[in-house]
């Protein structure tokens, strides 16, 4: 008995799409996809932040000068470099001055002596002596404390020299941490801005890879459903990166973060330099 055999074919038409179809697939699914164009990349660093990184690198140890030289001006002997080049000049005026007003003194008695009658007694050689000696006494009294007067000035200089020696030796690392902050921000605004842009375009790189497939999968749907004579929907498989602002808004505000914390406790310590 001869056996019959019924077989229901699509429509030329539909043939000749899924040959076309298959012809696409084989072709375009024969080589991998080279994803280089689009895998992930980091943004180098801004100038600025590479010139935070090295003015931070000097800063360190920036203090040790202003140590050595406050150093200087401690211990015994270290005030001479603080006296007044005028000071001998000032003790030789002053001392002439009573020198020339103690003779005046002397002079005072001889004329006492000669109104008593006692000139060149031995009542007038007392008062002298006792006159003499009270002025020798007064002078060097004299001359001692004018001494004492510009070595004390000379100390309070040197005082005054080494605190501020030691005030630059924290003001200034406190400076360039400002400096390494300012920098730092501005230079994590730049990255942000080149990594946003390093997005976009390895967006763009990716959805022009993936146009291919995309198109032969809306291809492909569009011929099941005509065969099936069913209308159908095709759901993209390109899911979207976070956008390039994102990412540059998420990266910017954690490295303006990191650099604002340096720059506030620069300033507060500033504050309690200054306060």
């Amino acid at each position: 008995m001869a056996v019959q055999q019924t077989q229901a074919l699509p429509p030329q038409y539909v043939e000749d799409l899924q040959k076309d179809y298959g012809t696409q697939l084989t072709g375009l699914t024969a080589t991998g996809l080279d994803t280089g164009a689009f895998a992930p990349k980091i943004a180098p660093q801004d100038q600025y932040q590479q010139d935070a990184y090295t003015l931070a690198g000097q800063g360190i140890g920036a203090y040790q000068p202003y140590i050595t030289q406050a150093e200087a001006y401690t211990g015994p002997g270290t005030q001479a470099a603080f006296m007044s080049p005028y000071q001998q000049d000032v003790i030789d005026t002053t001392m002439q001055e009573y020198d020339t007003q103690a003779g005046k003194g002397l002079s005072g008695i001889g004329l006492l002596a000669a109104k008593s009658g006692n000139l060149g007694g031995g009542r007038e050689g007392v008062m002298r002596s006792e006159y003499q000696n009270k002025s020798d006494l007064n002078r060097a009294l004299l001359y001692a404390g004018l001494q004492q007067q510009g070595f004390g000035q000379a100390q309070k200089a040197a005082q005054t020299a080494y605190l501020n020696q030691m005030g630059m030796a924290g003001v200034y690392p406190e400076m360039q941490r400002a400096d390494v902050s300012a920098l730092g921000q501005m230079g994590a605004t730049q990255q942000a801005q080149a990594q946003a842009q390093l997005g976009a375009d390895q967006e763009a790189a990716r959805l022009k890879a993936y146009e291919p497939y995309e198109r032969l999968g809306y291809q492909g749907q569009g011929i099941a459903s005509i065969a099936s004579g069913m209308p159908g929907q095709y759901q993209s498989q390109v899911t979207p990166d976070p956008t390039p602002l994102q990412t540059a808004l998420g990266t910017g505000a954690v490295m303006s973060g990191i650099y604002g914390n340096l720059r506030g406790q620069g300033a507060s310590n500033f504050q309690g330099l200054f306060s």
